[in-house]
């Protein structure tokens, strides 16, 4: 099979939520799910297609509580197409179906190269014969309002007549995830439909609470061939376009569906019906649009394609094929952030988390204005998220844990575990951690692109109220001399109380706390650096007295960091807990993973045992080389050597039951520097993760777009040690025999392509020729500068 190429082979009603999901086409607009066009949602299928940043409130009845979600909103179908055969004396077959009548040599091949959906198979009818069937979808990545989709039809051993009906259906609700289906679903409103000349339909309506215009207009036509008849025919909710076309040997059948979509979030149209008119209409045939949309991918692949031999190559290339889709150049046009499930999905309602933490790290270094459009999202929420700190009675900046539409918090107050069927209270939203992944993709993406003018105006008014709540919310224990972070929940997400405590929430979780310390390192370094005028200018928009700054230096200094038996806590109180016993727990149960759900249905709490869901503590290692984590201990007053990582790695690896898909990544990650041998397991669970579906049935809601990213990080950073600062690039090759062959292009300070590539124990780095400066290249050992038009070959350390 080839590198590029995935392929799904038969027909499979349980496998098919998965498949849609992994097979989805999308532009970073909008995207489209690959489900099959016969077929409306239901148990077996879900066809859905989203756009980005599209949400609506709606109010629901849930255990006899009154709540209220934000979802991202599944719009109109625009995939629908169906056909059914007419013989040689006119009469009608049914409707084709693949779960009615089995399709043979189904098969489903996406094209990562070219980014379209390619099916094929041929079935049996009774009274006509056989018939085969090819169909090419894309979302167009040249033009972000365009879909379409070519279907031949071909025959070889009868004549007749197949009538095809092509639909835009407004019949639509959110459905993707079952546990939601005691929600209110019904999102769209006034919903109105039409024609236009001869082949082209429309929809019109609009979400119910927040407003949103949409605009949908198919144009469907038989190229080179005159229809037997063609009616168009608009209804309440659907509008339908119904061709027959002769069929006969060395005759085949063709219909292409081309479709537009626009919204009123769009910027230069008057009406999103009339833009998506007018668009449809002069929208090329189908070739011509897969010439330039495949163009258009050529130009994405040059700037980011990662090359990884093998297995793991295919999965990257997967992998970065969906971020593509999610978070493409279009993106740097939109008001959205970081959809954890991608638009493959309506898993967390399509809320932001802080999944970005693991995205902007890649795209920083190949697409820099996606990285900067989506800080913007969060620079736009700035406001709201200092209300928040001030409604709570913080200063500063405190972001919510799931974002959407405005900023406001969007996690749910209730949640039901499927295992017990009962519905339990959400505490996530202590999760202030967020604010410090916003600022650390702030500084990050400033480092990798030396946008200056970002960081000192946006960027430092995000990092200065994000700093400015650490400091607030920190209390000083006279007792201890340190200052002390209450009644949070770190990333672990398994413990959000103490055992029999009546309010929610933990104390110094080392995760927050050394994070909080950066972030205030990183604003009073911010502070110290800039002109004289910048800095009274930006104390003004942030209304800062600089009398402030003198706590952050000492709560920088003196914030707490648990430790128990020679290894570091994830919590204060995290030794007082109970052991579990593991192995009891894993022979009972086949899965393991949401030992939160298992616990709370047999009547017990996670809250009681060393358990934790995901990596917590160990997310330093993720985030900061050793250097700078040992660094940040140490001005905290704390020894941190490698013998107590070491065991800190040991002791949580024990006690993880990998219940997020970013747990295997950040584990990888960590011991492919701590303990090599053991590395490859964790990274290649990260790659299974999606593609084999290791959470059971949740890639079906959508994808994993953080772990997703994570493992092309896990490349680009974790493995070549790689960090962006004091205007260098700083290297420190990690030898991980199972990938020990890659090859990379970055895109930094203004240098495109500048190539990275690891082979037979050597390093190589070439730049581009052109204008720019000399790179600087600095390693453990030795320090090169490499000017443009010039490759550098280092030969690396055996051990």
């Amino acid at each position: 099979m080839s590198e590029w190429i995935w392929e799904y082979e038969g027909y499979d009603p349980a496998a098919e939520r998965l498949r849609e999901s992994l097979c989805t086409l999308g532009n970073g607009y909008f995207a489209t799910r690959g489900a099959v066009p016969e077929c409306r949602a239901g148990l077996v299928h879900y066809p859905a297609t989203y756009a980005a940043g599209v949400y609506n409130r709606l109010e629901s009845t849930v255990a006899g509580r009154q709540v209220v979600n934000e979802d991202v909103v599944n719009l109109p179908n625009w995939l629908l197409l169906r056909f059914r055969l007419r013989s040689a004396d006119g009469t009608a077959g049914p409707w084709f179906s693949p779960d009615v009548r089995l399709p043979f040599d189904h098969r489903h091949s996406l094209d990562l190269r070219r980014a379209t959906l390619t099916r094929t198979f041929w079935f049996r009818d009774g009274k006509a014969g056989a018939l085969s069937v090819e169909q090419v979808r894309l979302v167009h990545m040249a033009d972000p309002h365009l879909a379409a989709m070519r279907t031949v039809f071909t025959t070889e051993e009868w004549s007749g007549e197949i009538e095809v009906e092509s639909v835009l259906d407004g019949d639509v609700i959110n459905s993707n995830v079952h546990r939601y289906r005691s929600l209110n679903r019904n999102h769209l409103a006034h919903v109105r439909t039409g024609t236009v000349k001869d082949d082209t339909t429309w929809l019109r309506c609009r979400t119910s609470t927040s407003y949103v215009g949409v605009g949908m207009a198919a144009r469907t036509v038989a190229p080179g061939q005159r229809p037997t008849s063609s009616e168009l025919r608009p209804s309440r909710r659907r509008a339908v376009h119904r061709l027959v076309l002769p069929i006969a040997p060395g005759r085949p059948a063709v219909v292409e569906k081309t479709v537009a979509l626009h919204t009123s979030r769009d910027r230069a149209i008057s009406d999103p019906l009339e833009a998506a008119l007018d668009r449809v209409s002069a929208a090329l045939g189908f070739s011509e649009l897969l010439d330039s949309h495949v163009a258009a991918w050529a130009r994405l692949w040059r700037r980011a394609d990662i090359q990884v031999p093998g297995d793991a190559g295919r999965v990257l290339r997967l992998h970065l094929f969906h971020v593509l889709q999610t978070l493409s150049p279009h993106t740097a046009e939109l008001d959205v952030g970081v959809p954890a499930r991608g638009l493959h999905g309506e898993a967390y309602r399509g809320h932001v988390f802080w999944d970005e933490l693991f995205v902007l790290p890649y795209l920083d270094l190949h697409f820099p204005e996606v990285s900067r459009a989506l800080l913007n999202y969060r620079y736009r929420r700035l406001p709201r998220a200092c209300q928040a700190a001030a409604a709570a009675g913080r200063a500063g900046a405190m972001y919510p844990w799931q974002s959407g539409s405005d900023g406001r918090e969007e996690t749910q107050e209730w949640h039901l575990n499927p295992r017990s069927g009962r519905w339990l209270p959400d505490h996530s939203r202590l999760q202030h951690h967020v604010g410090t992944a916003i600022a650390y993709n702030v500084w990050q993406y400033c480092e990798a692109t030396g946008d200056t003018e970002y960081l000192h105006t946006r960027g430092a008014e995000m990092l200065l109220q994000i700093a400015r709540f650490w400091a607030d919310i920190a209390d000083f224990d006279p007792g201890t001399g340190r200052y002390q972070i209450r009644g949070v929940v770190g990333p672990d997400e398994y413990h959000d109380s103490y055992p029999g405590a009546a309010l929610p929430g933990l104390d110094d979780n080392t995760y927050t706390n050394v994070t909080a310390a950066w972030v205030l390192v990183r604003a009073l370094d911010l502070v110290r650096r800039l002109p004289a005028w910048r800095r009274e200018d930006l104390f003004d928009r942030v209304r800062l007295d600089g009398g402030e700054l003198p706590k952050w230096e000492d709560v920088s200094r003196r914030l707490r960091v648990p430790f128990h038996r020679g290894v570091i806590s994830q919590f204060e109180g995290y030794d007082d807990l109970a052991e579990l016993d593991w192995d009891a727990y894993r022979a009972r149960y086949d899965d393991i993973r949401r030992l939160d759900r298992i616990l709370e249905a047999e009547g017990d709490s996670v809250n009681r045992y060393k358990a934790s869901k995901q990596a917590d503590v160990l997310m330093l290692g993720c985030l900061f080389s050793p250097a700078e984590l040992q660094h940040l201990f140490r001005r905290l007053g704390y020894r941190l050597d490698d013998d107590i990582w070491r065991r800190t790695v040991d002791y949580y690896l024990h006690r993880t039951s990998h219940g997020s898909t970013l747990s295997g990544l950040v584990h990888g990650l960590v011991l492919a520097r701590a303990r090599r041998a053991e590395a490859w397991s964790y990274v290649h669970e990260a790659l299974e993760a999606d593609i084999a579906d290791i959470q059971g049935g949740t890639t079906g809601e959508g994808i994993h777009l953080g772990a997703m990213a994570g493992t092309l990080d896990l490349i680009q950073r974790g493995l070549t040690g790689l960090e962006t600062r004091e205007d260098a690039l700083w290297l420190d090759p990690v030898p991980l025999p199972a990938l020990s062959e890659y090859g990379l292009s970055l895109r930094y300070r203004g240098h495109w392509g500048v190539g990275l590539r690891r082979r037979s124990g050597q390093l190589e780095i070439d730049v581009p020729d052109s204008e720019e400066s000399p790179i600087r290249v600095v390693l453990a050992d030795r320090a090169v500068t490499v000017a443009p038009g010039e490759t550098c070959t280092l030969v690396l350390p055996t051990s």
